[in-house]
C-alpha cells in the first residue's frame, strides 16, 4: 500500500473503493445490457427477413413471356425500401429476377435438391445485408428465393445505443462518486465527535466517559467498548496509586524503626548487650524489608508474564500434604490440628512449587487467624472438569464487603494487628496470582459454622486409575 493511500482519511478511501466497484459494476452492467440489446435487434431483425420472404413469395408470378414478375407494389414502406432487395434463382444457378438492379448480392451457386433456408451476411454495395435464402416455386416450377435488408440503419441505432452507455456511465459513476462521499462523510461524523471526546480524556480525567448515541450500531459498540477500556484503565491508575501509597508506607514504617534504633543507639552510649539487641532489631526489619521486596518482585513479574511455569500432573492430595507438613510446628504451639479429606486422584496440571506456595500462605493464614486448639479443615476433591481445594478456618470470618477487596496487595481487616504479626498484606495477592496463572479461580465464602472458607478451582488434569497409569 502506498504512503499517500494510507494516510488518507477513511471517508477519501471508502469513497474511492465505493466508486471503483461501482465503475466495475457498471461496465459489466453496461456491457451486458448493450450484448441483450444487439441481440434483440438482431433477432427481430431477422424476423422482418423471414416476414420479407413470405411476403416475397406471395408477390411473384410467372408473366406470359416466361418471366418472374412481382404482383403490385413490392414495398409500401417508401423509406424503408432502399433497405430491401430481393433475387430469384434458377435451381441451376442463373439469376431469374432482381429487384434492386443498383445492388448486386453475390451469386448463388447451384443447387440439386432442396435445401432448408439460410440466413447469412454479405457485403454488397459498400453495405453489409442480412439474406434469407430458401426454396419456392411460382407457377409450379421450382426456384430459389432470397431476400435481404441492409444492416445500416440496424447498425447506425446500436451505436447510438452504446454512445449513451459509454458517455453516460462516466457521469453516473461521478455523480454516484459525490454521493458516497457525501454519505460516508455524514456516516463517519459520530466517529470525529468520538474521537474529539476521547481525545480530550487524559490520565488526571479518566472518570470520564464518551457518548453513546446509539449502542446498537457499529459506533455504539466501538463507544462502549472505548468506555470499558477507560473503566479499566482508571481502576488500574487507582489500583497503581493504591499500590503505590501502600508500598510507600509499609517500606517507610521498617525504615522509621531501623532510624528510630539508630538514634537511640548513637544518642548516649550503651553496654555491648543493649548494642547487640538494637542490631538484631534492626536485622529484623530488615529482613522484613528484604521479604517484602522480594514478594513486590515476585508479583511484578508476575503481572508482567516473566514468570516461567514448569508444569506437570500433580496429585493435589499430596500437594496439600507437603504444605501441612511444613507448617505442621506452627500449628502445634497454637495446640491446632491440620484435618485433610483428599479424594484419590484429584489430579491437576500445575507448577508444583508455585502452587504450594500459594496453599502454605493459606494454610499459614488459617493457622495465624484460628483460636487455640481448634481444626483446620481441608477438602480436595472433583467435580466434572474442576479440582476443587477447600480450606476453612475456625476464626473470626470476613465480612461481605471485603471478600471482594481480601485478595487485593496491601488489603489487611486490621492493620496493626497484621503488622504486628509480620504479616505484608501481599500472601493473599501471590495466592491469587499464583491461582489465576494456573486457569483457576480463587473466592472466599463464610462458613455456616462460623470461619472463612478458601475455594481454589482448578481445571481438572490427568486421574491416576487403580492401575496407576496417568490418563
Amino acid at each position: 500500500m502506498k504512503p499517500g493511500w494510507s494516510a488518507a482519511s477513511i471517508r477519501v478511501r471508502l469513497t474511492t473503493w465505493y466508486t471503483v466497484v461501482l465503475f466495475l459494476m457498471m461496465v459489466l452492467y453496461a456491457a451486458a445490457t448493450f450484448v441483450a440489446v444487439r441481440h434483440e435487434f438482431f433477432e427481430q431483425f431477422d424476423d422482418q427477413v423471414h416476414d420479407d420472404f413470405e411476403s416475397a413469395e406471395a408477390q411473384l408470378e410467372r408473366t406470359p413471356s416466361g418471366q418472374v414478375a412481382w404482383i403490385g407494389e413490392p414495398h409500401h414502406d417508401s423509406e424503408e425500401e432502399g433497405d430491401r432487395a430481393a433475387d430469384v434463382w434458377s435451381t441451376s444457378g442463373r439469376q431469374i429476377y432482381r429487384s434492386r438492379p443498383s445492388v448486386t448480392l453475390p451469386p448463388i451457386a447451384q443447387r440439386t435438391s432442396p435445401a432448408p433456408p439460410r440466413y447469412e451476411t454479405v457485403e454488397a454495395g459498400g453495405q453489409r445485408w442480412r439474406t434469407l435464402t430458401g426454396a419456392s416455386a411460382v407457377a409450379g416450377d421450382p426456384i430459389i428465393l432470397r431476400v435481404g435488408r441492409s444492416e445500416e440503419r440496424l447498425r447506425t441505432q446500436l451505436w447510438e445505443v452504446l454512445v449513451v452507455l459509454v458517455l453516460g456511465l462516466p457521469l453516473v459513476v461521478a455523480l454516484a462518486g459525490v454521493g458516497g462521499y457525501a454519505l460516508a462523510r455524514q456516516a463517519l461524523a459520530p466517529i470525529g465527535h468520538l474521537a474529539l471526546e476521547a481525545r480530550r480524556i487524559t490520565a488526571d480525567r479518566l472518570h470520564q466517559r464518551v457518548s453513546v448515541p446509539n449502542q446498537h450500531d457499529e459506533i455504539g459498540r466501538l463507544a462502549a467498548v472505548i468506555n470499558d477500556t477507560l473503566a479499566r484503565l482508571e481502576s488500574s491508575f487507582d489500583q497503581l496509586r493504591r499500590f503505590t501509597a501502600d508500598a510507600s508506607h509499609e517500606l517507610r514504617t521498617p525504615l522509621a524503626v531501623i532510624r528510630g534504633i539508630g538514634e537511640v543507639g548513637l544518642g548516649e552510649t550503651r553496654t555491648a548487650a543493649e548494642y547487640q539487641e538494637a542490631i538484631g532489631s534492626m536485622l529484623e526489619e530488615v529482613d522484613r524489608l528484604t521479604t517484602l521486596v522480594d514478594t513486590l518482585l515476585r508479583l511484578s513479574h508476575g503481572d508482567a508474564g516473566t514468570v516461567r511455569l514448569s508444569r506437570e500432573p500433580v496429585d493435589l492430595g499430596q500437594l496439600v500434604r507437603e504444605a501441612a507438613s511444613s507448617l505442621t510446628i506452627l500449628a502445634e504451639e497454637r495446640q491446632q490440628s491440620i484435618q485433610i479429606d483428599a479424594a484419590e486422584g484429584t489430579m491437576a496440571t500445575v507448577d508444583r512449587l508455585v502452587l504450594r506456595e500459594a496453599i502454605t500462605n493459606l494454610l499459614h493464614n488459617a493457622i495465624k487467624y484460628s483460636p487455640s486448639e481448634s481444626a483446620i479443615e481441608i477438602r480436595i476433591r472433583a467435580d466434572r472438569y474442576q479440582a476443587i481445594v477447600e480450606i476453612r478456618d475456625h476464626g473470626p470470618g470476613i465480612a461481605a464487603a471485603d471478600r471482594a477487596r481480601i485478595f487485593d496487595r496491601f488489603f489487611r481487616l486490621d492493620e496493626a494487628r497484621s503488622r504486628d504479626k509480620g504479616g505484608t498484606g501481599l500472601g493473599l495477592a501471590i495466592v491469587k496470582w499464583a491461582v489465576e496463572t494456573h486457569g483457576g479461580q480463587i473466592a472466599v465464602d463464610e462458613h455456616p459454622a462460623g470461619g472463612s472458607v478458601f475455594r481454589i478451582t482448578l481445571p481438572l488434569g490427568s486421574k491416576i486409575h487403580a492401575t496407576g497409569g496417568l490418563t
